[in-house]
């Protein structure tokens, strides 16, 4: 799931690791969320570290009945380097396409630390369903990267608070479900969940 809104959310800027809360849109997306992931059975939350996702979490989990969520620092934004703190429209400015930005860690670096925390929750909650609460550009990365490009598609936005199923099989992770909340009710998806 991606974390509420933040007031770098709300004026389009990347966030990327900078440490910026939630607002209170953010505060009421997470209640918004617990309430829709009611229906389904979750054994365990984990968070990354920063703020605006660890505040969602917290929020989600007291809603839902869990333990506190488990800070897994792998789970935390890509690291967008020069460019944080800008809108997009700045980012292009000062960083054309083609133009390198430093800092910016590459979604393959992104990839490689994202599914081994997730490997790891794998193994240490196996057959449980674990929500993970972590950040658009994670959760975009991980999605291009299951289908080769393909999601999210023009037009698809990973949306705060939206929630997004993968399963993990045969040592691998497997995309479910793109914005679980937009399923049909009484669509439970396919478990275990992580």
């Amino acid at each position: 799931m991606r974390h509420g809104q933040t007031d770098w959310n709300l004026n389009q800027r990347i966030q990327g690791r900078t440490d910026i809360p939630l607002n209170a849109t953010g505060r009421a997306e997470a209640v918004s969320a617990a309430e829709r992931l009611q229906s389904r059975q979750w054994d365990a939350i984990v968070t990354s570290p920063l703020m605006r996702a660890a505040e969602s979490a917290r929020i989600i989990a007291a809603e839902l009945g869990l333990e506190e969520p488990e800070v897994v620092p792998a789970l935390t934004e890509r690291h967008h380097g020069a460019i944080e703190g800008l809108t997009f429209a700045e980012r292009q400015y000062r960083f054309p396409d083609g133009v390198a930005v430093p800092g910016l860690e590459t979604r393959r670096d992104v990839i490689d630390r994202v599914l081994a925390a997730l490997s790891a929750l794998a193994a240490g909650h196996a057959g449980q369903s674990v929500l993970v609460l972590s950040h658009g550009g994670i959760i975009g990365t991980l999605l291009r990267h299951l289908t080769d490009g393909d999601r999210p598609r023009h037009g698809e936005y990973i949306a705060n608070g939206s929630v997004h199923d993968f399963a993990w099989a045969d040592d691998q992770l497997l995309l479910t479900h793109f914005d679980a909340s937009m399923r049909e009710p009484g669509d439970r998806g396919s478990s275990p969940v992580l």
